[in-house]
């Protein structure tokens, strides 16, 4: 959600007269983030999130509006877009494909989770997982084991000694990754502190939903336990793991080949991170606001993943 696209007062004027959302106020960049650009949107009638895509076309985009107004129509508290004048949710600002979505209370969690948080974050999760089996479109993960070989080998020639070897022994260990053979469905792939909005510990909705396709349910709870679960240390701090894992599983039992394989899908959750920060480090895109984000976080994940497999059993 950082700003590559600078947006002027009369354009947004003019892509706003298209919607029944008011007058414009104000509006600002949004400096989180990393993929598209955001702005916040005050009008006469409301708060709002503009979004310009800067990698995806209209065609890919329908499918992440579908799945945003299919969990909010399914009760999940979450970011929904407005509609224009002829019941579009998609129009062409600046030259990008742009979305309108009502802006959501409260605020992400820019600090080490509590656990109440984190329970509410996992029975969120599993709802998810649960409605979502009736969601019909299809859509593969972009980030998925193929994009990891790929990326990876652009990377090894950047990296030091230590790190190309922990990279090239963790794409060996989970060569097998793409024929686990888990339960698939709709995923949201990038569930992060901040995109879960909070006011206090109750959660006002989830945001961002632009990484969601299919893919193991299994790997979108590790992709929410590698950030919800940390301490100020960087690692997996138990508290908060039992938490958002107990009331995960109070909705939605793992399978015995989940429960089998929830080390392998951790590490490939911590890599495909690691892996797409270090692309934005050696590799920076232009932009106003860009924000990039360490990706020794996850390294660090990752290392621990490798020597301390987390537990299931809550008994």
């Amino acid at each position: 959600m950082s700003v590559y696209t600078e947006v002027e007062r009369d354009d947004l004027v003019a892509f706003l007269s298209d919607y029944s959302v008011g007058e414009l106020v104000s509006y600002q960049g949004i400096s989180d983030g990393i993929e598209n650009t955001n702005y916040f949107v005050s009008t006469s009638k409301g708060e709002y999130v503009l979004t310009l895509f800067e990698h995806h076309t209209f065609g890919e985009l329908a499918y992440f509006l579908d799945v945003m107004t299919f969990f909010y129509m399914n009760d999940i508290p979450s970011a929904h877009p407005e509609a224009d004048s002829q019941g579009q949710y998609l129009k062409k600002l600046c030259g990008k494909p742009a979305a309108l979505v009502v802006r959501l209370p409260g605020k992400g969690v820019n600090t080490t989770a509590t656990t109440e948080q984190c329970a509410q974050i996992g029975a969120v999760l599993a709802d998810m997982h649960i409605v979502g089996q009736s969601f019909q479109s299809r859509r593969p993960s972009e980030r998925g084991p193929d994009w990891r070989q790929q990326i990876a080998q652009q990377l090894l020639p950047q990296l030091d000694d230590e790190r190309a070897s922990i990279l090239k022994n963790e794409l060996a260990y989970q060569q097998g990754y793409a024929t686990l053979g888990l339960p698939e469905g709709v995923t949201h792939s990038d569930l992060f502190r901040d995109n879960a909005l909070f006011e206090g510990n109750k959660l006002s909705g989830i945001i961002d939903f632009y990484f969601a396709s299919d893919e193991y349910l299994l790997y979108d709870l590790a992709v929410v336990v590698n950030d919800w679960c940390v301490g100020e240390d960087g690692l997996p701090e138990m508290d908060r793991y039992q938490s958002l894992m107990t009331h995960y599983l109070k909705k939605r039992a793992l399978t015995e080949s989940e429960q089998a394989n929830w080390n392998m899908v951790c590490r490939a959750a911590a890599l495909r991170f690691w892996l797409s920060r270090l692309q934005d480090q050696l590799f920076p895109r232009e932009g106003e606001l860009t924000q990039i984000k360490n990706p020794d976080a996850f390294l660090t994940i990752l290392k621990y993943h490798r020597e301390h497999p987390l537990m299931l059993d809550f008994n």
